[in-house]
């Protein structure tokens, strides 16, 4: 009821209530009523004027003009329609307003009432309003395209709504669309209210009125386009006229171009204005376009008929400034005459307000079709948008990034691959310089953990100056920005294939990811429903305000809390700690200000008492941006993707980096625990499978990785298990399948083998292990003919272990142990058997868990 009331209020119809006769048809009034039907004048009028109003007009006629002779009243007419006649109904939502009515209510009435999202690219189709032919080629490649280029950038088309010319064609294209698949496009139709065929159909507040597409042939009105989701009918009290949704169309145009595309992105939506066919107020439209601030960019159709063929002539033949050649002139006027029935003189108005045209051809874009190196119209309009709006460099790669079409980013913004050389020096030389420049950042990052980066970062600080001077340098370091902001834009946005583009092209992951960065990712609102809310809560142990900034802590915290047992978060080990207080911590309010961490600050005082001593001994250079980057950037990026359920950002962060069998056994643990405990909470049931499925993905991934490695060489394999982790709490693969209680993992060959191993210990034994083992308890003496492994051989222990016993035998014997396969080890027993002492052959023995299992089990 309230939205109701609001739409009355703010939303007007007009209505001519002056009879002013017309003086071509004088059973009409100027604004196209019958004088008969007309609405009679208000009485105020009729009282002061005593019925003479009529012949006062007729003896004085005054020119009929919409302020005077025009009253608005609260709109009469919106709610719904479903069109009726032509296969399935559709349904559209419509509303009548005055056509001086502000766009900003509008935009209100379309993004509340309507519930339609903001657009990402707004696309204006001008042309004829007469009916016409298109080529059938030509319409298919036009129709596909343009459905193309709004279903993959989530755009609005805006029409003049009824059912002729160009719109008829529109709706067709979109009624094809229709049929083919389920996803409506937001098609809005801004039409003048008066020409509306069956508008009476339309009277109603807030009603589901049924509306005939069949049109009276002999009715000079049209019918609304039934392939439309949204109408507007501009309504200026005139009736059978066009001319009325002209300003309001524009001014709404302009109003949606200011809004931001998403919070991320400060670009405007950018328009496009696509020109078919015309008459010669297409020109004119044109015009406007281009002489708009900032201008729109125009794409016309070639091909398509009068209007559009002329632009497209004198655009392939001017030259730079609008200028074309004499004979030209004379066949570009005498084919205006032709086509528009005009005479010289106007024919020469119409070519001056072409070549006014003309003179910035750059924002013009001509689709011909089947001329080389043209793809389809769709690729022109993207295309005309990114070169025509004069955007810079990262302009257009956040427009592409907020369309999420990779290929244009592909093949339009980074046309020079690796080397991309910024705006403004496209010269040999330069071409060469980014090379270089950009080159150097990945050598250093690579050897982050090197101490030259650090002077050289150090010293950066003291550089900057002389970078100022050098305009190229300070280019690229923008343009190096950009990126690493696009990269911040495309993870937040979950645009897997932008990620992968922008690392292509040059991101250092290494250099991008800090902790900011990180903590930014963390505490986005966009992207799949996830449960970490409800897990930093649950940590947390009390209730959070809506907008807690979780740190990465809580995150350390988290990731304890979900992988279980002893597992030990980098970020919540007292160095990072310590080096988190230093940066963000009461000794830094400005940038615990910026990171909008003020809800930290009293647990940090509390740590700090403790930590004083420690925090001095350690010096950190808080200015270094080293310090707050990441060894292994994609571990971090890939944990975040899995903790906010982004299973396709996290598979592609998994291929990524280092330890991919670690991280996909983490992955499966953090997965399964969360499934766990969104299943336990009062969540919706499908949280709860989806993460079981992603777990269930990154274990069979697991066991493929094992199945691989192991059919590559059984010892790596079985030494890709026992490793020792330092970046996973220095767990190993197989502690972290076990936590994960991942069975086809543990049940692998490889890692039975390796199990079994463990159990023997150093022992080799392959037949009767159980009676060697109780004689060896029982009668001592036969530990000395027993058979026992070499280091070399012992698949299963750690780094540190290995080197321990590597000590030890390196004291006793020089034996070359032979890593060979298990035939080769039989054939070698002998030798490393001697190698061993007695000493070691007992303790060993005694060692080994199968030996006491046994001794407790006889003993017993």
């Amino acid at each position: 009821k309230g939205q109701k009331a609001w739409i009355e209020k703010t939303f007007s119809k007009r209505e001519c209530i002056y009879v002013i006769a017309n003086n071509k048809d004088v059973s009409r009034c100027c604004c196209g009523q019958l004088i008969n039907q007309h609405i009679p004048p208000p009485p105020s009028i009729t009282a002061n004027k005593n019925g003479e109003e009529t012949k006062q007009v007729e003896a004085q006629p005054e020119k009929w003009s919409i302020s005077k002779h025009t009253q608005t009243y609260p709109t009469d007419a919106y709610g719904n329609l479903e069109f009726q006649g032509g296969g399935h109904s559709n349904k559209a939502m419509y509303i009548r307003v005055s056509y001086d009515t502000k766009p900003d209510a509008l935009l209100h009435l379309m993004v509340k009432d309507w519930q339609l999202e903001l657009p990402k690219l707004l696309i204006s189709v001008h042309g004829g309003l007469q009916n016409f032919e298109m080529q059938p080629k030509l319409k298919q490649v036009f129709g596909k395209g343009l459905i193309k280029a709004a279903m993959t950038t989530g755009a609005w088309i805006f029409t003049g709504g009824v059912s002729t010319g160009v719109i008829r064609h529109v709706g067709d294209a979109l009624k094809d669309h229709s049929s083919k698949s389920r996803g409506r496009i937001c098609a809005i139709g801004i039409a003048p209210w008066g020409i509306v065929e069956n508008k009476e159909d339309l009277i109603g507040k807030d009603v589901t009125r049924v509306y005939q597409t069949m049109s009276n042939p002999l009715s000079k009105l049209s019918v609304l386009n039934s392939s439309h989701t949204h109408f507007i009918l501009a309504d200026n009290g005139t009736l059978g006229k066009y001319g009325a949704e002209v300003k309001l169309r524009r001014q709404l145009e302009k109003h949606i171009s200011l809004q931001k595309i998403n919070t991320r992105l400060g670009q405007g939506v950018p328009v496009v204005g696509l020109i078919v066919e015309g008459g010669p107020n297409v020109i004119s439209i044109v015009l406007e376009c281009l002489r708009e601030e900032p201008p729109l960019p125009v794409v016309i159709c070639d091909g398509s008929g009068r209007a559009s063929d002329i632009l497209s002539f004198a655009h392939k033949y001017s030259e730079e400034g609008g200028i074309i050649s004499e004979s030209l002139r004379d066949q570009l006027l005498v084919t205006i005459q032709k086509t528009f029935n005009y005479n010289r003189n106007q024919a020469h108005q119409l070519f001056a307000i072409l070549m006014e045209c003309m003179k910035k051809k750059e924002l013009i874009t001509v689709f011909r079709m089947g001329s080389e190196g043209q793809q389809d119209i769709e690729m022109s309009i993207l295309t005309a948008l990114l070169k025509g709006t004069n955007a810079s460099a990262p302009d257009q790669l956040s427009l592409a990034l907020a369309w999420n079409r990779v290929d244009i980013a592909r093949s339009q913004i980074f046309v020079f691959g690796h080397h991309w050389p910024p705006l403004g020096s496209l010269t040999a030389p330069d071409g060469t310089a980014p090379e270089k420049e950009k080159k150097s950042p990945a050598p250093q990052t690579k050897a982050a953990r090197g101490k030259g980066k650090g002077k050289k970062k150090g010293g950066k600080g003291k550089e900057e100056p002389e970078e100022e001077t050098d305009p190229r340098k300070l280019e690229l370091l923008n343009w190096v920005n950009s990126l690493e902001q696009a990269m911040l834009d495309a993870l937040v946005l979950d645009r897997v294939d932008f990620v992968k583009l922008l690392i292509e092209n040059g991101v250092n992951m290494q250099h991008f990811l800090t902790i900011p960065r990180l903590e930014e990712l963390y505490n986005t609102r966009l992207g799949p429903p996830n449960t970490l809310h409800l897990l930093v809560r649950d940590v947390k142990k009390g209730n959070l305000p809506p907008d807690y900034h979780i740190s990465l802590i809580d995150i350390g915290l988290v990731l304890e809390y979900l992988m279980g047992g002893a597992y030990r978060c980098n970020y919540t080990r007292k160095s990072f700690r310590t080096l988190y207080n230093n940066l963000f911590g009461p000794k830094r309010p400005k940038a615990l200000k910026l990171l909008g961490m003020e809800d930290d600050e009293p647990p940090t005082k509390g740590k700090k008492k403790k930590k004083k001593k420690k925090e001095e001994e350690i010096d950190i250079d808080v200015d270094d941006p080293e310090v707050s980057r990441f060894q292994y950037p994609f571990h971090e990026l890939m944990v975040w993707a899995v903790l906010m359920k982004r299973q396709k950002m996290a598979l592609f962060l998994w291929q990524r980096g280092e330890e991919t069998m670690a991280k996909a056994l983490v992955a499966c643990k953090l997965y399964k625990s969360m499934a766990h405990e969104s299943s336990e909470s009062e969540l919706v049931d499908d949280i709860s499978q989806d993460l079981d499925n992603n777990s269930k993905d990154f274990g069979q991934l697991a066991v493929e990785l094992l199945d691989q490695s192991y059919k590559h060489d059984e010892q790596i394999a079985m030494k890709l298990l026992t490793y020792e982790l330092k970046n996973w709490s220095n767990s190993t693969c197989l502690k972290l399948a076990v936590a994960a209680k991942h069975r086809d993992f543990i049940a692998h060959t490889c890692s039975q083998m390796l199990l079994t191993d463990m159990w023997m210990g150093r022992l080799r034994m392959r037949k009767n292990p159980g009676l060697k083992v109780i004689m060896g308890i029982l009668f001592p003496p036969t530990i000395l003919f027993l058979e026992f492994r070499s280091h070399d051989d012992y698949s299963y222990q750690t780094s540190r272990e290995n080197e321990e016993s590597r000590e030890k035998e390196e004291e006793n014997a020089d034996a070359n142990a032979d890593t060979g396969s298990r035939k080769g080890d039989e054939e070698n027993g002998k030798k490393k058997q001697k190698s061993l002492p007695i000493g070691t052959k007992i303790y060993e023995f005694y060692n080994a868990p199968i030996v006491k299992f046994w001794f407790y089990t006889v003993s017993h």
